[in-house]
């Protein structure tokens, strides 16, 4: 059967769950090959297997840590070579984006990026997109080369289907390029508690409606109810209400959640297109007509100064 080879995020051997979405997806154009590397690579292994991975490539050497990027795509590319896969999937962080950007580059490949589900195709797989903004869904196939797609979190549940999961040293040799950007410095992100907002199953945002930072704490209680992450349109994080990495929108972070919440935000297209793909929207604002309302699948016309708070009373009553 075709090999897929599926780059694996996660730190310091934790697997990172769109590696784990990913590796469903595999499944449906083949027989999964992770490729983990640097710090706690080799610990990943009892996770992929454990989702469908029927081999798992390990590699671990200072430069993955103290460089950025190119260390990355030249073990992917040594996996790619190793291997002869008919796709290569990476998740759809920033980070994984340039990785497959410069591996296609490499191998002479086309790219798909942000691929929202993958289907086998005639003639290889098939990518559905979002495309203008979200306004429309695309299906796209690579026509040259090995396919290299980036797939956005959320797009596929995690499905455990145990495999062989044999773990097999990569060899790898470090270009010139590898060592021409170096990390000087660390600094850890400080931790809300909260998912990680590209990652969560549900994203509860507010904007201009919210009128200030302070009331964002309406905003977080709701979201820490529901187990949520925080979002904020661009009118909210530009008025310094809320931090900029929490942005949801065509110039911050495109999000696929399964529930979206929008308190307050009156759904420009600039909104629209970080947050249109989610499966579930609700939106709550005081103007009737605001643009929001003609994508939601529930909308509440009303205060969210009152609506807000009987929510979240609703939600913690719910959970008993």
């Amino acid at each position: 059967m075709a090999e897929i080879l599926v780059y694996v995020d996660h730190v310091a051997g934790a697997v990172h769950k769109p590696t784990l979405e990913l590796l469903t997806l595999a499944r449906r154009l083949g027989d999964p090959v992770a490729v983990a590397l640097g710090n706690g690579a080799e610990g990943t292994a009892a996770v992929l297997a454990e989702h469908g991975a029927v081999k798992v490539l390990i590699a671990d050497a200072p430069e993955f840590a103290e460089y950025l990027v190119v260390p990355k795509v030249d073990a992917l590319q040594a996996a790619y070579e190793a291997v002869g896969p008919t796709a290569v999937l990476v998740p759809s962080s920033a980070e994984g984006k340039e990785i497959a950007a410069r591996l296609a580059a490499r191998i002479g490949s086309g790219i798909i990026t942000d691929a929202s589900d993958l289907e086998n195709g005639a003639d290889g797989p098939v990518a559905t997109q979002s495309a203008f903004a979200a306004s429309y869904t695309t299906k796209s196939r690579v026509s040259k080369g090995t396919p290299v797609i980036t797939v956005k979190p959320n797009s596929a549940p995690v499905e455990a289907a145990p495999a062989a999961g044999t773990v097999e040293a990569l060899a790898v040799t470090f270009s010139a390029q590898a060592t021409g950007t170096k990390v000087t410095a660390r600094a850890p992100r400080e931790s809300t508690g909260r998912p990680e907002l590209t990652e969560a199953a549900i994203v509860v945002s507010g904007g201009r409606g919210v009128g200030g930072a302070d009331n964002f704490s309406i905003i977080e209680t709701l979201a820490d109810a529901l187990g949520a992450a925080v979002g904020a349109s661009r009118a909210a994080v530009d008025a310094g209400w809320y931090p900029h990495t929490n942005q949801v929108g065509q110039t911050g972070k495109s999000v696929s959640p399964q529930l979206y919440i929008a308190s307050g935000i009156s759904g420009a297209i600039q909104h629209r297109a970080g947050m249109q793909t989610s499966k579930t929207i609700v939106a709550i604002n005081k103007d009737a007509d605001a643009p929001i309302f003609d994508l939601v699948d529930y909308g509440v016309v009303g205060d969210l100064f009152e609506v807000v708070p009987q929510l979240t009373e609703a939600v913690k009553a719910h959970q008993g």
